[in-house]
């Protein structure tokens, strides 16, 4: 019998990012009865065990640790329980890996982290623990590193100096078949959607603020605000399908430091005098399927991702993506989305703020170009085949194999 133990706060409550890794792959193990033969799960909670139906499973051992401090949880409560765990192996998804522990671990690594530790914008104290505790001991000390894809590995071994043979790749994933696309009534005719926490390496305030500008081109010329800076000149035919009330939906916590994205989007919405951004924080996994089904397209302009999973489940609806021109999204998804160029800033003449030329570019390529979007949705049913959460965890059940040979 194989005890594997499995760090778990990330599912207590809402679930972003590591949460929705956890998730699906304790959801994936509930599905596979003849596991029990051969494994058994030991899951820890900081402070309460979720109500989610498939932790009901008898392959689960659920423990809460205390306390609701997520410090002395994670450093000191949980190491401590776990020296007295007759376990083989440890799974931390949470990036870190506690300098108490002691046994043999796998730890969720990625690029995104040394960015927040080097130049992001989180408060001092997530970045001093990041920098100790996955930075430091993390990538030095932990048994084996996961990377979520092939670009990451490259980028962890520059970024940390950690040997390639510590590293093992496990690409995450999406469940197509599972996926309905289903048409409900929306506050819009036609919407793009970003989703995510809103750090500023995903530039969703430079998104808004294209979206401030591309929403202008789809009024007629009497109502423009500035009547001579087009970024292109709408046809007939793009003005019936996209309508005069485009919006876009945001949603995800407000990772800047201080928060902006609330204000921004009720200044924007002030300019445009109408609600042309919604934003939102969290919401279901049913509104976010319904968002996901009915969006124009997704707007995902990340410059440091490890691998991004909203533009991939965007993907399993049908809808396609603008992504940053970045090497993990030529590794996914090939020449099949719209790329933006965040970095190419322009100053816009006589406006409150400035714009990313390239990301209005292409947020109205993706909104326009019916043939680059036929051709994303054709490509989509071989994309996913390579991308899903089973294979995410026969690949980590078989990584846990390999810890006992």
């Amino acid at each position: 019998m194989i005890n594997i133990g499995i760090e778990c706060e990330s599912i207590e409550n809402e679930t972003w990012g590591v949460g929705r890794i956890v998730n699906k792959l304790l959801e994936e193990i509930s599905k596979k009865p003849e596991l029990a033969q051969e494994f058994r799960f030991f899951l820890y909670f900081k402070s309460r065990i979720p109500d989610i139906p498939y932790l009901n499973n008898p392959i689960f051992t659920k423990k809460i640790i205390g306390p609701n401090s997520f410090s002395l949880y994670y450093y000191l409560f949980l190491p401590i329980k776990l020296w007295f765990e007759k376990l083989d192996l440890v799974f931390f998804p949470n990036y870190m890996l506690p300098i108490l522990f002691r046994g043999k671990s796998i730890v969720i690594l990625t690029e995104d982290i040394y960015y927040e530790i080097n130049s992001g914008q989180l408060p001092w104290r997530y970045k001093l623990a990041y920098q100790i505790f996955a930075g430091w001991w993390a990538a030095q000390h932990a048994t084996k590193i996961m990377a979520i894809s092939k670009t990451s590995k490259q980028e962890l071994i520059k970024l940390f100096k950690i040997s390639g043979e510590r590293i093992i790749v496990n690409s995450l994933g999406v469940d197509p078949s599972q996926i309905t696309p289903i048409t409900h009534n929306l506050p819009s005719k036609t919407y793009l959607l970003y989703v995510g926490q809103a750090f500023p390496r995903r530039h969703l305030k430079e998104t808004m603020l294209a979206f401030e500008q591309v929403s202008q081109e789809f009024l007629p010329i009497s109502q423009k605000r500035n009547r001579g800076s087009s970024i292109f000149k709408p046809n007939q035919n793009d003005l019936e399908k996209i309508g005069t009330d485009l919006k876009l939906i945001a949603i995800g916590k407000d990772k800047y430091n201080p928060p902006i994205i609330k204000k921004l989007s009720e200044d924007i919405n002030r300019r445009l005098m109408r609600e042309g951004i919604i934003y939102k924080e969290y919401v279901s996994e049913k509104e976010l399927s319904t968002l996901y089904a009915n969006a124009k397209a997704i707007i995902y302009v990340s410059t440091k991702e490890a691998f991004g999973l909203p533009p991939l489940e965007a993907l399993a609806y049908g809808v396609p993506t603008v992504v940053a021109d970045e090497p993990i999204n030529h590794e996914i998804y090939g020449d099949n989305v719209f790329v933006a160029r965040p970095e190419l800033v322009e100053w816009v003449e006589g406006l409150e703020t400035y714009t990313l030329k390239s990301i209005a570019i292409a947020m109205t390529d993706a909104l326009t170009n019916e043939t680059k979007r036929e051709k994303i949705k054709n490509a989509a049913s071989d994309i996913l085949k390579k991308y899903t959460w089973q294979k995410h965890t026969d690949r980590f059940l078989n990584i846990a194999r390999d810890f006992i040979k």
